[in-house]
């Protein structure tokens, strides 16, 4: 199974949010540098997550996010089950050997296993680096950044001259 990139950034969120110093909040602008994601997309996710009581937003030249309750009571599988719209890993509908296969009733079964492991852990055990993240989120760069840094180290720059593409240097 494959999360959703929106599970995914539901959790950088809850996790930036969570990594924080009780009453240092934190900006949508902040966690959409971060990381490299769209301000707009995550302000989605954001009204999401505020909707659903995961975080708070505050109001205010100072306001910001912070958790909506103890990461300890914020399991991972809460967080899953509220992102993800569907949880079936095949569709069976239009199968003709749908009436007789008990392929469904495994999945399913497989499907519940994985959120009750989710279930087992919170957004506090993930956060147990807490200071480690915060030093993470310091130094992150946009994605576009690492990206342009690795094919510079590769010697694989891309430049543009008259308007053309030109790949110099060699990759190793």
């Amino acid at each position: 199974m494959q999360l959703t990139r929106y599970t995914d950034y539901a959790m950088r969120v809850l996790l930036h949010v969570g990594a924080r110093d009780e009453g240092d909040l934190s900006s949508i602008q902040e966690i959409a540098d971060v990381y490299g994601i769209s301000k707009d997309h995550l302000k989605k996710v954001v009204q999401d997550l505020a909707a659903a009581g995961f975080i708070v937003t505050v109001r205010g030249r100072t306001g910001g996010l912070k958790l909506g309750r103890p990461a300890t009571e914020i399991t991972i599988g809460q967080i899953v089950r509220h992102t993800e719209t569907g949880f079936d890993l095949v569709d069976c509908s239009s199968c003709l050997i749908a009436p007789a296969c008990t392929l469904p009733r495994i999945l399913a079964e497989a499907t519940r296993a994985f959120l009750d492991v989710l279930d087992r852990y919170t957004l506090a055990d993930i956060l147990q680096r807490r200071a480690d993240l915060r030093g993470l989120f310091g130094r992150a760069a946009p994605l576009a950044d690492i990206i342009n840094a690795v094919a510079e180290d590769e010697g694989a720059c891309v430049k543009r001259e008259g308007g053309t593409k030109r790949k110099t240097g060699s990759r190793k």
